[in-house]
């Protein structure tokens, strides 16, 4: 029996060593598949420690930052869709637009410019004057020449009231036999038309007011005709000669009217003076002026509302302009500029027949005159209003933006007869 108990005490301990060498191997496997999962996950798995913030205070700073950038994202997206409603809601208003990167103004000298205004009027040519052209060409001269000429006058943009008056200047001035002469008839239509433009040239101005004071140009027009991108174009060439000039944002009804004004304040470096949404003009401008005597500069360029739905409403805000900037620089505004879009034709006069009569108008700015054929109503807003044309716009850069000369206009309109 004794050889019995032996044998069971060998089994119970050759059990126990069994099984602590079966937990020691499974103990072995294990930490030998987490070291191999822990260095497969190293390169692309953050610890623990980093990817958590160390203490309290960076999760409620994370917290923080995260709210705060869906509060952005959804004042962007309501901002963005206020601005979609207004676009929508205002089709013929100015789009801000970028100023061209290249804002040096190049002076070119007289050939230059001819040949420049010769392309600007290229579409004009090809309208009215190329029509005129074809009645003298291949065809006897007949008695019916005169009606066919009024014809063509008065469909091209030039305007009613100058048509009639080409028209009865060819009858008073030309006998009989230059009504035949194709000659004689184009070199009389060309002495009226330089007459017309020539007549109301005015002296170069110089931007520059007396006794200290800053000299204040106002500009007006309505919504779409290229006002905002004018008064950009102005300032360039106004600091490239030498100018300290300031830009007031009075068209506060429109946004995007101060966004597109301030666009172009950046890129020329010039400071412009802005009031909240919707604040009267009148103060912002006067604001605007005491800043600028304070601080010396030559040249306020001063924008307007262009969309005002009366004539009284019109005349009232422009005369409450006038009153309020005249009483802070004596004489002001020295220029008003009324800017029209060339490609609208006659409705560019009946435009400027309204604002003349709402205010004092000293010059025109004439924009888009190279993309449209009815740059002949130039002519028809020289003989009419008797207001100066100051300048032309004849392309995209700043440089386009031309001093306007009535020689160079004639000799590009008239460059030759089309045959």
């Amino acid at each position: 029996m004794e050889w019995i108990r032996s044998l069971d005490v060998g089994l119970i301990v050759f059990a126990v060593l069994g099984l602590g060498f079966i937990y020691l191997m499974i103990a072995a496997l294990k930490r030998q598949r987490q070291r191999r999962i822990g260095s497969d996950d190293t390169e692309d798995t953050p610890k623990l420690d980093e990817a958590k913030p160390k203490d309290k205070l960076g999760k409620a700073a994370a917290r923080k930052a995260a709210k705060a950038e869906k509060v952005a994202a959804r004042r962007k997206a309501a901002a963005d869709k206020r601005a979609a409603a207004k676009a929508k809601a205002a089709p013929d208003s100015d789009i801000p637009e970028e100023a061209p990167d290249d804002l040096s103004v190049a002076e070119l000298p007289t050939d230059q410019e001819e040949e420049r205004m010769q392309q600007g009027l290229a579409k004009t040519r090809g309208g009215f004057i190329s029509k005129l052209g074809k009645l003298f060409k291949g065809k006897q001269i007949g008695e019916n020449l005169l009606d066919e000429i009024e014809e063509v006058l008065f469909t091209a943009d030039i305007g009613v009231q100058t048509a009639n008056q080409l028209i009865d200047g060819l009858r008073k001035k030309l006998n009989k036999s230059e009504l035949k002469d194709p000659e004689a008839i184009w070199s009389h239509l060309r002495s009226c038309c330089e007459t017309m433009v020539s007549s109301v040239t005015a002296d170069p101005l110089t931007y520059r007011s007396k006794n200290g004071m800053p000299f204040v140009l106002l500009v007006i027009g309505v919504n779409g005709v290229g006002k905002t991108t004018t008064i950009g174009k102005l300032a360039s060439r106004m600091k490239a000669q030498g100018l300290k000039v300031m830009l007031i944002a009075g068209d506060t009804f429109r946004a995007a009217a101060v966004d597109q004004l301030k666009i172009w304040g950046d890129r020329t470096e010039t400071p412009v003076v802005t009031g909240n949404d919707g604040a009267d003009p009148t103060s912002v401008m006067v604001d605007g002026l005491k800043q600028a005597k304070a601080e010396g500069y030559d040249l306020v360029i001063a924008d307007t509302a262009g969309r005002l739905h009366t004539k009284a409403d019109l005349m009232d805000e422009l005369e409450k302009i006038g009153r309020g900037i005249s009483k802070q620089v004596d004489g002001a505004p020295h220029e008003t500029f009324l800017v029209l879009d060339s490609t609208t034709g006659q409705n560019a006069i009946t435009q400027a027949k309204l604002f003349k009569e709402a205010m004092d108008i000293t010059g025109i700015v004439l924009t888009k005159l190279d993309g449209t054929a009815k740059g002949g109503v130039l002519l028809g807003i020289c003989n009419e209003l008797k207001v100066p044309i100051r300048y032309v716009g004849i392309g995209e850069q700043v440089e386009d933006l031309r001093v306007f000369s009535s020689e160079a206009f004639t000799n590009a309109l008239f460059e030759k007869r089309p045959d």
